[in-house]
């Protein structure tokens, strides 16, 4: 495949809204954050900014369904980086390689 081909970004699916390897997205799959995001209650820099970009990660679940309804949440991906647990957007993550 051409390297061009994600120079604006990993491919979309039909509904253009999520990267298309966010449907075969499975708990257990590892990823690694992409894109700079900063969060301040992570245990070993608590209160203080801390980017998440470019740690790696398990993918603990992928929220898409509620008492077996349809739902769409605005951070879908439950990540647990060890003990620590971040909830991110499709596109913030990568698959881990």
């Amino acid at each position: 495949m051409d390297r061009r081909a994600f120079a604006n970004g990993p491919p979309l699916s039909h509904d253009k809204m999520k990267p298309v390897w966010f449907y075969a997205m499975q708990t257990g799959d590892k990823v690694q954050v992409n894109t700079s995001v900063v969060v301040y209650n992570h245990p070993e820099h608590r209160g203080e900014a801390f980017d998440m970009q470019g740690q790696d990660g398990e993918v603990v679940s992928v929220l898409n369904d509620w008492k077996g309804r349809t739902i769409s949440p605005t951070l879908p991906v439950i990540v647990a980086f060890g003990r620590y647990k971040a909830h991110f957007h499709a596109e913030e993550l990568k698959p881990a390689g």
